[in-house]
């Protein structure tokens, strides 16, 4: 679907899809255990959360180069721009490479050559969120967090991704606190696994501005009052929730009902190599099972604008929302 939107929850290596991993394995002299494409596809049908990181985890071992993170970007912009997508920002897992030997300034000096050209290249505008990995230590974190200083130039936010329940944002207090202090936005998963009250310390103890996921809100009538009076934007992934298990089937995802209670909600991919669709696939996806008219999907793109870190741009927000009040649909 081409309706003009922003993706504000896209993990960049989600976005490997099984032709490229091949591409870069050959090139980096990794050797997968996998036959060919079509026998890694069948890989991407796992079973819950953890299958999906246990796979995630392994395929990054093909990462290696700044060109190869250069590539891996600039191929997710393509498929973006071809669904409508002008503003992207972007989530990474600095500790997934650091952790086997690729130094940091390599990931995001990689990444940030591709989003540096993305405008020019693929009509989108970008931004780049270091995501904190929270089944690792905090200190690791701060580690990371440390190591990312020559680096903050490319980077607007922190996010905070990975198993949620048993690792509750409180966790990440100090990490959060040190972000601040460097001036950056602030984002993290919450209430996708996790119970409503880690929501809530996201927003009371980390200061987050957007909390990822936030499905299980739901629960919560004085959270979901919360979350609409204070206008915090939740970056869902309906194709992501029904393949991690979260929700059985699309037909019964409460994104009608979050969006009848006032939430502002937003659309996304999340892992879609993974997850079975890009942005603009998701869109059609939950048009096609939620039944949301056209006059809804206008409000979910238009909510991803006003979610987006685009403060210091209003001009180029503006334009983007009158492209998708402008969108005439087939």
């Amino acid at each position: 679907m081409h309706l003009p939107k922003a993706e504000l929850h896209l993990h960049i290596e989600g976005t490997l899809e099984p032709e490229l991993a091949f591409a870069l394995a050959g090139r980096n002299g990794v050797v997968l255990p996998y036959a060919d494409t079509e026998e890694l596809r069948t890989a991407y049908l796992f079973d819950d959360l953890q299958s999906f990181l246990d796979l995630y985890y392994a395929l990054m071992a093909v990462l290696r180069t700044e060109d190869d993170f250069a590539e891996l970007a600039d191929a997710y912009l393509a498929r973006a721009a071809a669904q409508g997508v002008r503003h992207a920002e972007i989530f990474f897992d600095p500790q997934a490479h650091t952790d086997r030997g690729v130094p940091i300034g390599t990931v995001i000096e990689g990444l940030g050559r591709a989003l540096e050209r993305s405008e020019e290249t693929h009509g989108i505008s970008t931004q780049l969120i270091m995501c904190f990995l929270r089944d690792k230590s905090a200190e690791s974190a701060l580690e990371t967090l440390e190591a990312a200083k020559p680096h903050l130039h490319r980077i607007s936010a922190v996010g905070l991704d990975s198993a949620e329940v048993g690792h509750p944002p409180a966790k990440f207090r100090e990490v959060y606190a040190a972000a601040t202090a460097l001036g950056l936005r602030k984002v993290a998963h919450a209430g996708e696994e996790g119970p409503p009250e880690y929501v809530r310390e996201a927003l009371d103890v980390l200061g987050v501005e957007r909390i990822d996921h936030g499905l299980r809100c739901m629960e919560d009538p004085e959270l979901v009052d919360r979350l609409v009076s204070e206008r915090i934007p939740l970056t869902l992934c309906p194709l992501s929730n029904v393949r991690l298990r979260a929700v059985d089937v699309l037909e019964e995802h409460p994104l009608p009902a979050m969006m009848a209670a006032g939430l502002l909600c937003t659309v996304n991919s999340d892992d879609p190599a993974y997850f079975g669709g890009y942005v603009g696939d998701t869109f059609h996806a939950v048009h096609e099972a939620l039944g949301l008219d056209r006059e809804q999907l206008r409000t979910l793109a238009r909510n991803s604008f006003e979610a987006a870190f685009l403060d210091h741009d209003e001009e180029r927000r503006a334009r983007y929302l009158s492209e998708v009040e402008a969108y005439a649909f087939d």
